[in-house]
């Protein structure tokens, strides 16, 4: 396998979740139907600094250009966290690091399971923060528009870097399976995450046709 065929392996297995995760009712579920501003920075802000924590935690037991992908990963999440602090003027509230996604992360341990759980982490993020660039354009939030496709397009170079990185480490097939289960699982857990919320608030999480 390469990067190419591990992204396009990973969005296939998880292709009918991750259209839900992109989907207009995903802002509902992380802002519990909250459609302003400050919520959905907010649930950005969330996934950044999980993100953060994890990546972070994840330097100091790896070397080479692991650790190098997995320091670049935490900083980005670091910045993003510092920008929308900026943009929230400091009212980011308080955020508790945990959830399904998050233990998805934490749950990665072999070097190649973190950076297919970086891929999974950069794919989500791809899908979800389109629905942030939709929330400000539907606002007439020029600035707010642009800033929001800033952070997806750091996220889709996490997922990009993550699956390049996947290609120096894993050694075998074993490795690039363990990779992609690690990735699955963050996806679902995204999943699992938004269809939960939906459904305490009596909302379907699957599309109307």
């Amino acid at each position: 396998m390469n990067a190419n065929g591990f992204l396009e392996a990973v969005q296939e297995e998880r292709r009918t979740q991750l259209h839900r995760l992109g989907s207009d009712k995903y802002l509902i579920a992380a802002t519990g139907a909250s459609l302003a501003e400050g919520p959905v920075l907010r649930s950005v802000a969330r996934d950044a600094a999980s993100g953060h924590e994890t990546f972070r935690s994840w330097v100091g037991s790896e070397d080479g250009p692991a650790a190098e992908a997995f320091a670049a990963a935490a900083e980005t999440e670091r910045e993003h966290l510092d920008r929308l602090r900026e943009r929230l003027d400091d009212d980011i509230g308080e955020i508790v690091l945990d959830g399904a996604v998050h233990d998805a992360l934490a749950a990665a341990e072999t070097t190649a399971e973190r950076a297919g759980a970086l891929v999974g982490q950069g794919i989500v993020r791809d899908r979800t923060l389109l629905q942030v660039v939709n929330f400000f354009v539907n606002e007439g939030d020029v600035g707010g528009a642009d800033f929001a496709r800033e952070l997806r397009s750091d996220a889709g170079d996490q997922r990009d870097g993550g699956a390049d990185l996947l290609e120096r480490v894993c050694e075998d097939e074993d490795d690039w399976g363990r990779a992609q289960a690690a990735a699955e699982r963050v996806v679902g857990a995204a999943y699992e995450e938004y269809a939960d919320a939906l459904e305490a608030m009596s909302v379907d999480p699957k599309p109307v046709c």
